[in-house]
């Protein structure tokens, strides 16, 4: 998720300032001339990653189609406190109406990217890929899901259609591991991958006697998790998820793991300090 698809782009950028202004933005209406043009900059308040220009521009672009930009730093570049990232050009009013609905994006999307960049570099040294999951604010997946590639993660699944995880409610449903696993390659191409959860050592064993493609690690302390992976490791990829955070990310990276997920890369980022200001 490189790259978020135009006509969506401009659907949300549409949604989000119809929530903003509605009827109008009566404050600007009543102080600013029709005719009057500024330029404005934002402006880093502390350091991080950049992500989510291309929504700032399309939320100037919907309320003045003049609008112009000079670009001094790029979704995915490191940014520092006190440095200017994007020159804006148009009408005041389009600037001053469309200033909150533009921050907001960038501000959250930039906080992802930042939290996501600290979790990669972590686990670098490892070659373990980080994850994001599907914790992430309804309607606005595509763009959350945008800016932890812009980080330097990787993205799971993007919704249920494209892949099969089978996970511990599924398996109490059919009664079993191995159950689960014979009713998805019943039913289902065997063009999927099929990962299976796990939360302890007894349903990795039956995980790995099904031959799946994926294990999931789920919620095991540290001493757990190097039994799981001297068990699983070169029979299947392996995925670890929950109890993971900041503080013991390397200690999961060393044992030898292929991937890392992370569900508060997308529900528990702190959105990046960034104004934007008329000259």
């Amino acid at each position: 998720m490189k790259s978020i698809p135009y006509l969506l782009l401009r659907k949300i950028v549409e949604e989000a300032l119809e929530e903003d202004i509605g009827f109008g933005d009566i404050t600007t209406e009543c102080i600013i001339p029709e005719n009057m043009k500024s330029k404005a900059i934002i402006i880093a308040k502390e350091e991080g990653v950049l992500a989510g220009l291309p929504l700032v521009k399309e939320v100037f672009k919907a309320l003045d189609e003049s609008v112009s930009f000079n670009e001094l730093k790029r979704d995915g570049e490191k940014i520092e406190k006190g440095e200017v990232l994007l020159e804006i050009y148009g009408k005041t009013k389009a600037i001053l109406s469309g200033e909150r609905t533009a921050l907001n994006f960038l501000q959250r999307l930039s906080g992802i990217a930042t939290y996501t960049r600290r979790c990669v570099e972590i686990v670098k040294p490892y070659g373990v890929k980080i994850l994001d999951t599907r914790k992430t604010t309804p309607l606005l997946r595509i763009l959350e899901k945008y800016a932890v590639k812009i980080g330097g993660g990787e993205n799971h699944r993007f919704a249920l259609y494209d892949m099969v995880l089978i996970k511990d409610n599924h398996i109490r449903a059919a009664g079993s591991i191995s159950e689960a696993v014979r009713r998805v390659r019943e039913n289902l191409s065997h063009i999927y991958k099929i990962e299976v959860e796990v939360t302890n050592l007894e349903e990795l064993k039956e995980a790995l006697e099904n031959k799946v493609d994926i294990i999931l690690l789920d919620n095991m302390d540290l001493f757990t998790l190097k039994e799981a992976v001297n068990l699983a490791k070169g029979k299947v990829l392996i995925e670890v998820s929950g109890k993971v955070s900041i503080e013991n990310l390397e200690n999961i990276a060393q044992l030898g793991v292929n991937f890392i997920s992370i569900g508060s890369l997308t529900h528990s980022f702190k959105s990046l300090d960034l104004s934007l200001e008329l000259e």
